[in-house]
């Protein structure tokens, strides 16, 4: 996959997830139900429930390194994590989700299919809360069903990618199948603007080919007059 890769996420879906935070706020009743996203060196804000007295909003960011943001935790760890709370313990208790006022936190990481980092789920509160088993596992159900969307969002993608380089392959073969005009003494090749290039430059030009170049058996005998040189030159 190459670094312009991107992963781009429909109108539909964004609202699928939406529903989805909304019933985890709802049910599990908490202010707060989230899904969080890497984008570039950032942490951000993607979809955030539409309940009452959340204080996080879409597009909200911060830098992800050193963060200190519950959700850093569990991207880096790949793993759940549960903060009954955070203001009675000493490596939470400032955080700066405590600035919200949300002291307790359950979240779980999502996942591309190579295992790479999306984001997270998680819930949050203003209150002390141990979150139940059945509040987990409600989570977790939806983490699967958010994976399995973006699954399939990645895989088109890759097979997008992968299309568009085999439309590339067989542009350069049209443009180099058929008539080509080529000078019959200097032997350049004139190209559909009308312009003389060298063949060179006009392959690499229209292909992914690039040139070395080297002397041949023959024509290194009629330079140097024998072929101690071009064995050499072998060597």
């Amino acid at each position: 996959m190459n670094e312009n890769f991107q992963i781009k996420i429909t109108k539909d879906i964004i609202n699928k997830w939406q529903t989805i935070v909304d019933i985890m706020a709802k049910l599990v009743g908490i202010p707060a139900a989230l899904i969080m996203r890497l984008v570039e060196s950032d942490i951000e804000v993607f979809i955030s429930s539409k309940s009452q007295g959340n204080p996080y909003n879409a597009g909200d960011r911060e830098y992800f390194l050193g963060s200190g943001l519950y959700c850093e935790t569990v991207i880096n760890s790949k793993c759940k994590l549960l903060i009954p709370n955070a203001l009675e313990d000493e490596k939470w208790k400032n955080n700066p989700d405590i600035k919200l006022n949300m002291i307790s936190y359950l979240g779980f990481p999502i996942l591309f299919p190579d295992g790479k980092p999306f984001g997270t789920i998680c819930v949050l509160d203003n209150k002390e809360n141990a979150y139940s088993e059945t509040y987990e596992k409600l989570i977790k159900n939806f983490r699967e069903i958010i994976q399995s969307q973006l699954g399939l969002i990645y895989m088109n993608a890759i097979l997008g990618e992968k299309n568009k380089e085999l439309s590339d392959y067989l542009h350069e073969i049209k443009i180099l199948r058929g008539i080509i005009p080529i000078c019959v003494n200097c032997k350049k090749i004139r190209d559909g603007e009308g312009f003389w290039t060298q063949v060179e430059k006009y392959i690499e030009d229209h292909s992914n080919v690039q040139f070395s170049h080297a002397l041949c058996e023959e024509c290194a005998n009629d330079l140097y007059g024998n072929q101690s040189w071009y064995q050499k030159m072998k060597k």
